[in-house]
């Protein structure tokens, strides 16, 4: 049986991709060549013509093995059948050119030659007509099964509903390269007198081979020695999310996504690999195409071919003091060589908000608040025909019962759209994108418009220079509500949820109800807004160029410019004659950044005597990187249709601005071995210089070392390989570093001078310099040290199976200090003081099965658990904040409250607690209050009562995929969820008994009275005169448990047939629907989305949303 091998290194890339030469004279075909072997074989003789020449070989197996003496060419400029003679001198081989590929066979062995008897020929093939059949491995036939002549730039057809295809125009000798979604590509050979072909294709649910992108290059998954997640194309598409780390969601293990807000144009997202690292700077650091991005704003979800995590040192220190987070690398589609391919992805999608928490009528508040007035001695405000009035809803404009957030909320509406174009030759290979965006939010005045350009370019210059090209634009442009104290949608969300429902929204004379707040509603009715325009530029340019065998030297260069400008216009308000905002005022804000970097790369790549191969790169890199902002402010506008700033009193205005500069300087290398893919080794250093520090303390150097063991390929498992296709054990250690850690202080060194303070000399008083902040020059790198060990196991043909154990410390964390008395200034300094550690473990399991032709079923399971302890806090034990507490031992940021036990069920057990305790608060115990428990058993209620009680980071995050098929339907849920978090809620969330500034929510129905001692909500209380302090203390009862399981997405789709595809000239049609966000579970004791990243409610909720939309390729 014939079978092809085709010698894939990088080096052949960048060589082999020249257009397939005209064979009608065989003294075109000229090459240069160097061997020089002794006592070797066919196969290694071939990969080395391979490697140096781009031929292709193919050929019987049983020639691989077959030995040779000595083989010395050198040659330059010759006939590459002149070489071959010279290279298979007596040994009884003989050979065929057939455009650029050789066909080799052993006469000695084989009497009837395969070339009819002629050892030597290069010939002009005849073309003939072949057809044939593509079936999977159950026998059933694939519809749709892409059939290329290899290395003919595209030439070919696909299968129809029976499986079969005829292709024209076909010589002996070519190689049908068969390909189809979840399958392996399959070659096979045309034969000379064989014109019909019954091809099986397999899938690929092992998919051993993938190619996983690492940091500055690629890697088979197979032999990763350190911990890499990676998310495909296929997660990403069908679904209706704007921005990619709302998609990463759940999607891998160690990754955890909190979704900030619902609001259009920033999800305010935050994603953590692997725990909080440091108590400054978390973030991961984030490249699209090798490109510095910071955060995913610059990307549409529909040009992403792959994502990669690299979540350990082993992988992340070729980055190194940018890495101490985890890196996230972000893959755009590019090009391939074949006809030009068009799709198109839209979808339309209506959207509500995800929870809204229920508050109480007019009615029941205003019942409420008489009883609470009248228990404190004072009249009711309220009487019984108000009441009544309140009920039935009679008299709407004098006795509303109004529902604020029905006025600023609404269903919103959103369209998005992708175009992509792709294709290309052997020499130049293309993908343009466009995609556009136009949505409304849920809350009224929120709107977007976003429009983005993407294009990708590979050009062979010659047989050893190649360039790439990658350009993408986009252009964001957002607003939201505004209102009185430019808080944007968040003052207004935070307003609905504390006026009165009493309040009208208008009065019947057409003026606006209103409290000292104002009114939500008016804000909304005059389309104040704060606009928002977001434009970003990335644009790389590279150069390949192929030394040698194996060589390669890569100069690349790549230029970012973020422009983000925001219009802060707050328009004069009257809510009646009387009452207003204004007057008009307008805080204009332009920032920009640009950031450019140079890399030098050289790589190499061999294998030794088939059974070792070596992968080394060495690196150089310069940043820099440009900050400019400029803030400017008037007011007194001559009307709300001038909002320019010229238009404002000039007497009103004021102005900021200030710049900062940047530079890293970086040297890099990594090595890789493997023997026979066996035994796997892997180190990488990096030496960072920053201009963060000051001199003598720039440098930081960051190493790392993995390894890694495919026992599954040794000899005495042999008799697992029925069942077991492949089990690694890997372990890594690594350090990285942290430079992001001074915030805001780019010059963390450097001590602040006031220009301003005068002094008398000599009589007169004359202007100085004061120091207004102290610096230490010593402060540098966070550092973080990883350690890890796990496997990778792929096994019964159908799953996928890995876990992990990681380690991290951060040390020499940058903290803020405090000055001491004796310096004469007040504040803190920073300086490398602190540590903390994360430890965990990360699990995933796959299992995909095709039960017959028609069904098919797959799971997709992620789970990770993380502990995060505080190791140094700069000497001291804690440092209190409020309700959070950073304490040795502890979580970081874990909220530090008082521990309640159930409530008073009565004064005169409250009494008597207090009798026993103390009371550290000004008002008395009664009944219906928080029974705070003496922690420490000292007798009395004091400070030291305070307990630690969870913390906002989750200790375990999850994500199951369940998907299944039934001919041209697919259907997948995807659950999301995390447990081991908890969320300190402000008393504005279930709001207080004030009068029209507030509105309660409708727990308090269920609040503790005399009649009803065994409530879980305490008693109810005038905030402005019979206060209850312990009810209002920082409690466990206010931290509570946020755990939740979501049903993420919903996906149902179905994919036209080809028999009606084919004969409209469209490769694929399918038309799918996606829920996003839709149900919610957890323990919450009121409507609120557990993920909300506020304890006051008072942003952007999340959305849920449904979404209908069209994928087709033509």
């Amino acid at each position: 049986m014939n079978k092809k091998v085709s010698i894939a290194t990088l080096s052949m890339l960048l060589v082999a991709a020249s257009p397939i030469m005209a064979v009608n004279d065989a003294n075109t075909l000229y090459v240069n060549l160097e061997l020089s072997l002794n006592k070797t074989t066919v196969g290694t003789v071939i990969q080395s013509i391979s490697q140096q020449t781009g031929y292709e070989f193919s050929y019987d197996e049983s020639i691989l093995s077959k030995e040779i003496s000595n083989v010395s060419v050198r040659v330059k400029n010759e006939r590459i059948e002149s070489v071959l003679k010279k290279v298979f001198k007596n040994t009884g081989i003989s050979f065929r050119i057939v455009d650029n590929r050789i066909f080799l066979q052993d006469n000695v062995e084989t009497k009837n030659n395969l070339f009819g008897n002629i050892s030597l020929a290069v010939v002009q093939q005849e073309k003939k007509t072949i057809k044939g059949t593509v079936i999977d491995n159950t026998g059933f036939p694939v519809i749709g099964a892409n059939v290329v002549i290899k290395g003919s730039a595209g030439v070919g057809t696909v299968t129809n509903v029976d499986g079969d295809f005829t292709l024209d125009g076909v010589e002996d000798g070519a190689i049908l390269l068969i390909s189809y979604i979840g399958y392996v590509d399959q070659e096979v050979a045309v034969t000379k007198g064989n014109n019909d072909y019954k091809i099986t294709i397999h899938e690929d649910t092992q998919n051993l081979d993938e190619v996983v992108v690492v940091g500055y290059g690629t890697q088979t998954k197979v032999n990763l020695t350190g911990a890499v997640s990676t998310i495909g194309k296929d997660e990403l598409i069908d679904r209706p999310v704007t921005n990619v780390s709302s998609a990463l969601q759940g999607l891998t293990p160690g990754v955890t996504v909190t979704s900030g807000t619902g609001r259009p144009g920033d999800d305010g997202s935050t994603i953590r690999v692997r725990g909080v690292g440091t108590l400054n700077n978390a973030n991961p650091y984030i490249l699209v195409d090798g490109i510095e991005t910071g955060t995913f704003d610059s990307i549409d979800p529909n040009d992403i071919e792959s994502i990669s995590v690299l979540k350990d040192a082993a992988s992340a220190a070729i980055y190194g003091s940018k890495a101490a987070n985890g890196v996230i690398l972000v893959t755009t589609k590019r090009g391939k060589t074949g006809k030009a391919t068009v799709s198109y992805n839209g979808n339309v999608s209506f959207s509500n908000v995800s929870t809204l928490i229920d508050r109480l009528s007019s009615y029941d508040y205003a019942r409420l608040y008489n009883q609470l007035l009248t228990q404190d001695g004072a009249s009711p405000r309220f009487t019984d025909d108000d009441l009544r009035l309140f009920k039935d809803g009679t008299d709407p404009y004098a006795h509303p019962n109004t529902v604020w957030t029905d006025y600023i909320f609404r269903t919103g509406f959103m369209h998005k759209h992708n175009l992509n174009v792709s294709g290309g030759s052997d020499d130049v290979k293309y993908m343009a994108s466009a995609g556009f965006l136009g949505q409304e939010g849920t809350m009224k005045n929120s709107d977007r418009q976003q429009f983005n350009l993407r294009t990708n370019l590979d050009i062979k210059l010659s047989d050893k220079f190649t360039m790439r090209t990658n350009m993408a634009f986009i252009h964001n442009q957002y607003s939201e509500p505004n209102a009185s104290y430019g808080g944007g949608s968040n003052q207004l969300i935070w307003q609905a949820n504390r006026i009165a429902p009493w309040v009208p929204y208008k009065k019947e004379d057409g003026s606006y109800g209103s409290i000292s707040d104002g009114n939500p509603a008016a804000w909304i009715d005059i389309n104040s807004r704060k606009n928002h325009l977001q434009q970003n530029f990335s644009g790389l340019l590279a150069f390949d160029y192929h030394i040698m065998d194996g060589l390669t030297f890569t100069l690349q260069g790549a230029y970012v410019t973020n422009i983000k400008e925001t219009k802060d216009y707050r328009k004069e308000c009257w809510y009646d004659d009387v009452n207003y905002h204004g007057p008009d005022q307008l805080t204009e804000t332009i920032s920009r950044w640009s950031r450019y970097t140079l890399d030098a790369l050289l790589n190499y790549d061999k294998t030794f005597n088939q059974d070792h191969h070596i992968k080394a790169l060495a690196g150089y890199k310069i940043e820099k990187y440009d900050y400019r902002e400029l803030v400017a402010f008037r007011k007194s506008f001559p009307n709300s249709e001038v909002t320019d700033l010229n238009g404002g009193d000039s007497s009103t205005q004021t102005n900021s601005g200030y710049s900062r500069e940047l530079a890293l300087l970086s040297y890099f290398g990594r090595i890789n071995y493997d023997y026979k893919g066996k035994y796997l080794l892997e180190a990488n250093f990096r030496a960072d210089a920053s201009s963060r520090f000051a001199k003598g303390y720039r440098w930081g150097y960051f190493p790392s070392f993995s390894a890694g063991w495919r026992i599954s390929e040794e000899d005495f498992m042999e008799n697992t390989r029925g069942w077991l296709q492949s089990l690694k054990f890997r372990g890594s250690w690594g350090l990285l570093g942290n430079q992001d850690a001074v915030k805001d202080e780019y010059y963390p060194y450097l001590p602040t001078l006031y220009i301003g303070k005068n002094f008398p000399f000599a009589g007169t008083v004359h202007q100085g310099i004061t120091v207004v902040s102290h610096k230490v020059t010593t402060i540098s790198w966070e550092n973080s040290t990883n350690w890890g060990f796990g496997f990778d196991a792929n096994f019964l043909n159908e799953f996928m199976l890995s876990a992990e154990y990681y380690n991290r410390k951060t040390s020499d964390i940058i903290m803020d200090i405090p000055v001491s008395d004796t310096f004469g200034i007040s504040g803190t300094y920073q300086d490398n003081k602190g540590s903390l550690r994360n430890s965990g473990v990360e699990a995933s399991l796959a299992w995909n099965h095709s039960f017959n032709k028609d069904w098919r079923m797959g799971v997709n399971a992620n789970f990770s658990y993380n502990k995060n302890k505080l190791i140094d806090l700069a000497g001291v034990n804690e440092i209190i904040d409020d309700y959070s507490i950073n304490r040795v031992g502890e979580a970081y940021q874990s909220f530090y409250v008082y521990e309640v036990d159930g409530l008073f069920k009565s004064d005169e057990e409250a009494a008597a607690y207090e009798k026993q305790y103390g009371n550290p608060w000004s008002a008395p115990f009664k009944g219906g209050d928080f029974r705070i428990k003496d922690v420490d058993g000292d007798g009395k209620l004091t400070s030291k009562d305070r307990v630690v009680k969870g913390s906002q980071q989750p200790k375990t995050t999850y994500g199951v995929t369940l998907s299944g098929g039934w001919k041209n339907f697919d259907l997948s849920v995807f659950f999301q969820g995390v447990t081991g978090t908890s969320r300190y809620f402000a008393r504005d969330v279930v709001g207080s008994f004030i009068g029209d500034t507030s509105h309660p929510s409708s727990n308090w129905l269920d609040a503790w009275t005399p009649e009803n001692p065994n409530a879980e909500w305490p008693r109810l209380f005038l905030e402005e005169s019979s206060v209850s302090a312990p009810n209002k203390c920082r409690s466990s009862f206010w931290c509570m448990n946020t755990n939740y399981l979501r049903i993420k997405n919903i996906n149902f789709g179905y994919t036209l047939p080809k028999s009606i595809t084919n004969k409209l000239g469209i490769a694929n049609v399918k038309v799918y629907y996606t829920g996003e966000n839709l149900f919610t579970f957890d323990s919450l004791p009121f409507n609120a989305d557990p993920e909300s990243a506020s304890g006051n409610l008072d942003i952007y909720p999340i959305n849920k949303s449904h979404s209908f939309g069209i994928n087709v390729t033509f």
